[in-house]
C-alpha cells in the first residue's frame, strides 16, 4: 500500500475485515440478535406443536376440542420448560457452528 504505515504488518487486512463485519451485522450485532430470536422461537414452535399432537392420541384426545386441548398446553410451565431448552438448545447449535 502506498504511504507504509502499519498495512505493511498485515494490519489493514485485519481492519478491513473487523469493519466489513460491523458494516454486514451493525454495531449492536442486530444480525445475530435476530437471528438467536427466530431460533428460538422456532424451537418453541416446535415444541408447543409436539405438546398439541401429543393432546390428540387415540388414548388421550376421543372427544376432545381444539380449545380443551390448547388449555392443557399453554401453561405457565410449559412456557418455562418451553423457553429454557430453546435458550440451551440456541447455546448448544451456536457452539456447533464455531467449532465446524
Amino acid at each position: 500500500m502506498a504511504g507504509g504505515g502499519a498495512c505493511g504488518f498485515g494490519v489493514c487486512g485485519e481492519v478491513g475485515r473487523y469493519y466489513g463485519r460491523m458494516r454486514e451485522t451493525g454495531p449492536l450485532g442486530f444480525k445475530a440478535h435476530l437471528r438467536a430470536a427466530i431460533e428460538v422461537g422456532f424451537i418453541v414452535f416446535l415444541f408447543y406443536s409436539n405438546l398439541l399432537m401429543g393432546e390428540f392420541t387415540r388414548s388421550n384426545g376421543v372427544g376432545k376440542t381444539l380449545r380443551a386441548a390448547l388449555w392443557d398446553v399453554f401453561t405457565g410451565t410449559n412456557f418455562a420448560i418451553a423457553m429454557v431448552a430453546a435458550v440451551v438448545a440456541h447455546w448448544v447449535f451456536e457452539e456447533l457452528r464455531r467449532r465446524l
